[in-house]
Protein backbone atom coordinates (compact mmCIF):
# COMPACT_ATOMS: atom_id res chain seq x y z
CA UNK A 1 0.00 0.00 0.00
CA UNK A 2 2.87 2.61 0.89
CA UNK A 3 4.63 1.95 -2.23
CA UNK A 4 1.61 2.09 -4.59
CA UNK A 5 0.60 5.57 -2.40
CA UNK A 6 4.01 6.78 -3.28
CA UNK A 7 3.73 5.90 -6.82
CA UNK A 8 0.75 8.27 -7.56
CA UNK A 9 2.21 11.45 -6.89
CA UNK A 10 5.07 13.70 -7.22
CA UNK A 11 4.13 15.64 -3.95
CA UNK A 12 5.64 14.46 -0.34
CA UNK A 13 3.65 12.39 1.27
CA UNK A 14 4.37 12.02 4.14
CA UNK A 15 4.21 9.55 6.87
CA UNK A 16 4.69 8.84 10.74
CA UNK A 17 6.41 5.67 11.91
CA UNK A 18 8.67 5.33 14.72
CA UNK A 19 8.39 9.19 15.80
CA UNK A 20 10.00 9.87 12.57
CA UNK A 21 8.46 11.63 9.86
CA UNK A 22 8.94 9.81 6.68
CA UNK A 23 8.57 11.17 3.22
CA UNK A 24 7.04 8.47 0.04
CA UNK A 25 9.61 8.44 -2.48
CA UNK A 26 8.00 9.36 -6.18
CA UNK A 27 8.33 7.11 -8.10
CA UNK A 28 6.77 9.26 -11.46
CA UNK A 29 10.21 10.09 -12.40
CA UNK A 30 11.87 7.09 -11.86
CA UNK A 31 14.23 6.35 -14.67
CA UNK A 32 13.84 3.38 -17.08
CA UNK A 33 14.04 0.07 -16.17
CA UNK A 34 17.57 -1.13 -17.47
CA UNK A 35 18.76 -4.74 -18.08
CA UNK A 36 22.64 -5.41 -16.42
CA UNK A 37 24.66 -6.81 -19.13
CA UNK A 38 26.15 -10.17 -19.70
CA UNK A 39 30.13 -8.93 -19.83
CA UNK A 40 30.56 -5.55 -17.18
CA UNK A 41 33.52 -3.65 -19.23
CA UNK A 42 36.00 -1.09 -17.71
CA UNK A 43 35.83 2.50 -20.03
CA UNK A 44 38.20 4.02 -17.92
CA UNK A 45 41.01 3.38 -16.00
CA UNK A 46 42.46 6.58 -14.06
CA UNK A 47 45.93 6.24 -12.19
CA UNK A 48 46.06 8.49 -9.20
CA UNK A 49 48.82 9.30 -7.19
CA UNK A 50 47.57 7.18 -4.37
CA UNK A 51 49.15 3.53 -4.19
CA UNK A 52 51.33 1.13 -1.56
CA UNK A 53 52.32 4.15 0.64
CA UNK A 54 49.34 6.56 0.55
CA UNK A 55 46.41 3.95 -0.04
CA UNK A 56 43.08 4.90 -1.50
CA UNK A 57 39.76 4.71 0.42
CA UNK A 58 37.20 6.73 -0.90
CA UNK A 59 35.79 7.92 -3.97
CA UNK A 60 32.83 10.17 -4.31
CA UNK A 61 31.69 11.53 -8.07
CA UNK A 62 30.86 15.21 -8.64
CA UNK A 63 30.21 14.79 -12.22
CA UNK A 64 29.90 12.17 -14.91
CA UNK A 65 34.15 13.90 -15.43
CA UNK A 66 35.19 14.50 -12.04
CA UNK A 67 35.60 12.69 -8.93
CA UNK A 68 36.44 13.28 -5.41
CA UNK A 69 39.04 11.18 -3.44
CA UNK A 70 40.54 10.72 -0.15
CA UNK A 71 43.24 8.35 1.33
CA UNK A 72 46.53 8.03 4.31
CA UNK A 73 46.65 11.49 3.85
CA UNK A 74 45.05 14.92 4.56
CA UNK A 75 44.23 16.25 1.08
CA UNK A 76 41.44 15.22 -0.34
CA UNK A 77 41.65 15.42 -4.48
CA UNK A 78 39.59 15.88 -7.56
CA UNK A 79 40.37 14.08 -10.84
CA UNK A 80 39.05 14.31 -13.92
CA UNK A 81 39.21 10.90 -16.16
CA UNK A 82 42.35 11.67 -17.41
CA UNK A 83 44.44 11.54 -14.12
CA UNK A 84 44.55 15.01 -13.93
CA UNK A 85 44.15 16.55 -10.57
CA UNK A 86 42.05 19.58 -11.07
CA UNK A 87 41.66 20.41 -7.33
CA UNK A 88 43.33 20.01 -3.84
CA UNK A 89 41.78 20.78 -0.26
CA UNK A 90 43.62 20.27 2.99
CA UNK A 91 41.36 19.25 6.12
CA UNK A 92 41.00 21.79 8.44
CA UNK A 93 42.52 20.38 11.55
CA UNK A 94 45.37 19.16 9.33
CA UNK A 95 44.07 15.62 9.80
CA UNK A 96 43.16 12.70 7.93
CA UNK A 97 39.79 12.16 6.84
CA UNK A 98 38.00 9.47 7.23
CA UNK A 99 35.04 9.51 4.21
CA UNK A 100 34.03 11.87 2.05
CA UNK A 101 30.49 12.61 0.43
CA UNK A 102 29.18 15.09 -2.44
CA UNK A 103 26.04 16.64 -1.57
CA UNK A 104 23.49 17.18 -4.51
CA UNK A 105 24.54 20.62 -4.47
CA UNK A 106 28.12 19.50 -5.83
CA UNK A 107 29.76 20.00 -2.59
CA UNK A 108 32.30 18.04 -0.70
CA UNK A 109 31.92 16.87 2.49
CA UNK A 110 33.96 14.80 4.84
CA UNK A 111 34.29 13.28 8.09
CA UNK A 112 37.08 13.67 10.78
CA UNK A 113 36.55 11.49 14.06
CA UNK A 114 40.18 12.66 15.66
CA UNK A 115 38.32 16.24 15.18
CA UNK A 116 34.78 14.81 16.10
CA UNK A 117 33.70 17.22 13.15
CA UNK A 118 31.60 16.72 9.86
CA UNK A 119 32.56 19.80 7.69
CA UNK A 120 31.14 21.06 4.52
CA UNK A 121 33.26 22.20 1.75
CA UNK A 122 32.13 25.51 0.11
CA UNK A 123 33.87 26.68 -2.83
CA UNK A 124 37.98 26.58 -0.73
CA UNK A 125 36.17 27.60 3.00
CA UNK A 126 35.15 24.72 4.83
CA UNK A 127 32.49 24.60 7.42
CA UNK A 128 32.00 22.38 10.48
CA UNK A 129 28.64 21.66 10.61
CA UNK A 130 28.58 18.58 13.22
CA UNK A 131 30.86 18.61 15.99
CA UNK A 132 30.08 16.17 18.09
CA UNK A 133 31.17 14.66 21.97
CA UNK A 134 31.64 11.35 23.41
CA UNK A 135 30.96 10.18 19.39
CA UNK A 136 33.32 9.99 16.66
CA UNK A 137 31.68 10.24 12.98
CA UNK A 138 32.91 8.00 10.90
CA UNK A 139 31.39 7.58 7.55
CA UNK A 140 28.99 9.41 5.80
CA UNK A 141 26.50 10.50 2.90
CA UNK A 142 24.28 12.59 1.37
CA UNK A 143 20.33 12.09 1.12
CA UNK A 144 18.14 13.10 -1.99
CA UNK A 145 16.71 16.21 0.89
CA UNK A 146 20.02 17.43 1.90
CA UNK A 147 20.11 15.59 5.04
CA UNK A 148 23.44 14.17 6.18
CA UNK A 149 23.26 10.35 7.56
CA UNK A 150 26.28 9.76 9.51
CA UNK A 151 27.69 6.55 11.03
CA UNK A 152 29.43 7.06 14.45
CA UNK A 153 30.98 5.12 17.37
CA UNK A 154 31.04 5.91 20.55
CA UNK A 155 34.71 7.10 21.96
CA UNK A 156 35.25 4.08 23.69
CA UNK A 157 34.46 1.77 20.72
CA UNK A 158 31.06 0.35 22.82
CA UNK A 159 28.27 2.05 20.54
CA UNK A 160 27.40 2.54 16.97
CA UNK A 161 24.49 4.54 15.43
CA UNK A 162 23.60 6.03 12.44
CA UNK A 163 22.22 9.60 12.81
CA UNK A 164 20.23 11.86 10.53
CA UNK A 165 21.06 15.73 10.10
CA UNK A 166 19.50 18.33 8.60
CA UNK A 167 22.52 20.84 8.48
CA UNK A 168 23.30 21.11 12.43
CA UNK A 169 20.49 19.39 13.62
CA UNK A 170 19.75 15.79 14.79
CA UNK A 171 16.77 14.48 13.52
CA UNK A 172 16.73 10.67 13.43
CA UNK A 173 18.86 8.14 15.36
CA UNK A 174 19.30 4.47 14.32
CA UNK A 175 20.64 2.41 16.52
CA UNK A 176 18.42 -1.14 16.91
CA UNK A 177 16.06 -4.05 15.96
CA UNK A 178 13.17 -4.71 17.07
CA UNK A 179 14.35 -7.07 19.73
CA UNK A 180 16.82 -4.23 21.03
CA UNK A 181 19.70 -5.69 19.90
CA UNK A 182 22.52 -3.12 17.92
CA UNK A 183 22.13 -3.00 14.24
CA UNK A 184 25.96 -1.77 13.41
CA UNK A 185 29.34 -3.03 14.53
CA UNK A 186 30.79 -0.73 16.90
CA UNK A 187 34.28 -1.31 15.89
CA UNK A 188 36.55 1.86 14.52
CA UNK A 189 39.18 0.23 12.36
CA UNK A 190 36.66 -1.88 10.03
CA UNK A 191 34.91 0.36 7.52
CA UNK A 192 30.65 0.57 7.64
CA UNK A 193 30.33 2.57 4.44
CA UNK A 194 26.57 4.23 4.09
CA UNK A 195 24.44 5.03 1.03
CA UNK A 196 20.69 5.92 0.57
CA UNK A 197 18.73 4.25 -1.74
CA UNK A 198 16.32 5.46 -4.27
CA UNK A 199 13.35 4.08 -2.14
CA UNK A 200 15.14 5.45 1.11
CA UNK A 201 16.32 2.76 2.34
CA UNK A 202 19.80 2.95 4.36
CA UNK A 203 22.19 0.86 3.51
CA UNK A 204 25.66 0.28 5.49
CA UNK A 205 28.48 -2.02 4.66
CA UNK A 206 29.22 -3.71 8.02
CA UNK A 207 33.29 -4.95 7.46
CA UNK A 208 33.97 -6.64 10.76
CA UNK A 209 30.09 -8.53 10.66
CA UNK A 210 30.13 -9.20 6.93
CA UNK A 211 27.06 -7.97 6.17
CA UNK A 212 25.14 -5.66 4.55
CA UNK A 213 22.78 -3.83 6.87
CA UNK A 214 19.25 -2.34 5.10
CA UNK A 215 16.72 -0.61 7.10
CA UNK A 216 13.69 1.94 5.89
CA UNK A 217 13.44 5.52 6.55
CA UNK A 218 12.54 4.96 9.80
CA UNK A 219 15.17 2.74 10.94
CA UNK A 220 13.47 -0.18 11.20
CA UNK A 221 15.06 -3.59 9.90
CA UNK A 222 14.41 -4.94 6.42
CA UNK A 223 17.25 -7.34 6.04
CA UNK A 224 20.89 -8.17 6.12
CA UNK A 225 22.66 -9.44 3.17
CA UNK A 226 25.83 -12.07 4.30
CA UNK A 227 26.62 -12.66 0.65
CA UNK A 228 26.67 -15.65 -1.43
CA UNK A 229 28.60 -18.33 0.51
CA UNK A 230 28.20 -21.05 -2.61
CA UNK A 231 30.01 -19.21 -4.91
CA UNK A 232 32.96 -16.76 -3.29
CA UNK A 233 35.59 -18.41 -1.98
CA UNK A 234 36.69 -16.15 0.89
CA UNK A 235 34.33 -14.98 3.74
CA UNK A 236 32.01 -12.23 2.62
CA UNK A 237 33.78 -8.72 3.60
CA UNK A 238 31.98 -5.70 2.45
CA UNK A 239 33.89 -2.38 1.81
CA UNK A 240 32.41 0.42 -0.07
CA UNK A 241 28.29 0.32 -1.04
CA UNK A 242 26.77 3.01 -3.19
CA UNK A 243 23.26 2.59 -4.51
CA UNK A 244 21.66 2.95 -8.82
CA UNK A 245 18.65 4.69 -10.26
CA UNK A 246 16.68 1.24 -10.60
CA UNK A 247 17.50 0.80 -6.73
CA UNK A 248 20.09 -1.67 -7.06
CA UNK A 249 22.96 -1.98 -4.29
CA UNK A 250 26.29 -2.53 -5.04
CA UNK A 251 28.91 -3.29 -2.72
CA UNK A 252 33.01 -3.58 -2.92
CA UNK A 253 33.68 -7.26 -1.46
CA UNK A 254 37.50 -6.77 -0.60
CA UNK A 255 38.19 -10.43 0.18
CA UNK A 256 37.19 -12.06 -3.22
CA UNK A 257 37.94 -8.87 -5.33
CA UNK A 258 34.51 -8.33 -6.80
CA UNK A 259 31.54 -6.17 -6.75
CA UNK A 260 28.02 -7.62 -5.53
CA UNK A 261 24.89 -6.42 -7.19
CA UNK A 262 21.69 -7.36 -5.04
CA UNK A 263 18.19 -5.81 -6.14
CA UNK A 264 16.86 -3.27 -3.52
CA UNK A 265 15.38 -6.21 -1.39
CA UNK A 266 18.56 -8.25 -0.94
CA UNK A 267 18.19 -10.68 -3.60
CA UNK A 268 21.64 -11.26 -5.28
CA UNK A 269 21.46 -10.28 -8.55
CA UNK A 270 25.28 -10.64 -10.52
CA UNK A 271 28.63 -10.37 -9.01
CA UNK A 272 31.42 -7.81 -11.47
CA UNK A 273 34.52 -10.06 -11.21
CA UNK A 274 35.74 -9.73 -14.54
CA UNK A 275 37.39 -6.29 -14.71
CA UNK A 276 40.38 -7.33 -12.95
CA UNK A 277 39.37 -5.27 -9.57
CA UNK A 278 42.54 -5.69 -7.33
CA UNK A 279 41.59 -4.89 -3.46
CA UNK A 280 38.20 -2.84 -4.80
CA UNK A 281 37.28 -0.51 -1.67
CA UNK A 282 35.40 2.64 -2.55
CA UNK A 283 32.60 2.63 -4.78
CA UNK A 284 30.28 5.70 -6.52
CA UNK A 285 27.83 5.74 -9.38
CA UNK A 286 27.53 8.67 -11.86
CA UNK A 287 24.79 10.43 -13.18
CA UNK A 288 24.65 7.35 -16.11
CA UNK A 289 24.54 4.73 -13.67
CA UNK A 290 28.16 4.12 -14.47
CA UNK A 291 30.54 2.85 -11.65
CA UNK A 292 33.98 4.10 -9.92
CA UNK A 293 35.47 1.68 -8.20
CA UNK A 294 39.00 2.26 -6.33
CA UNK A 295 41.46 0.17 -5.67
CA UNK A 296 42.98 0.44 -2.04
CA UNK A 297 46.64 -0.61 -2.98
CA UNK A 298 47.09 0.06 -6.86
CA UNK A 299 45.79 3.76 -6.37
CA UNK A 300 43.59 3.55 -9.63
CA UNK A 301 39.84 4.61 -10.13
CA UNK A 302 37.98 2.21 -12.74
CA UNK A 303 34.98 2.96 -14.03
CA UNK A 304 32.81 0.05 -15.34
CA UNK A 305 29.83 0.22 -17.36
CA UNK A 306 26.78 -3.18 -15.84
CA UNK A 307 24.05 -1.71 -18.02
CA UNK A 308 23.04 -2.12 -21.18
Amino acid sequence: MYQQIGSLSTLSIKTEENGYTMDSPSAESSPQDRPLIDVPRILTEINTEYGQSNELFDVSCLSDDEVWTSGEDNMMRLYNLHGKVVKSIQTKSGMIPKNIAVTHNGELVYTDPLDSTVNIVKNTQIQTVIRLQGWAPLYVCSTCSGDFLVVMITDDGKQAKVVRYSGSTEKQTIQYNGKGQPLYSSDYDYPKYISENRNLDICVSDSIACSVVVVNQAGKLRFTYTGTPSITKEPFNPIGITTDSQGRILTAEYNNQCIHILDQDGHFLRYIDNCNLENPWGLCVDTRDKLLVDECKTGKVKKIQYYM
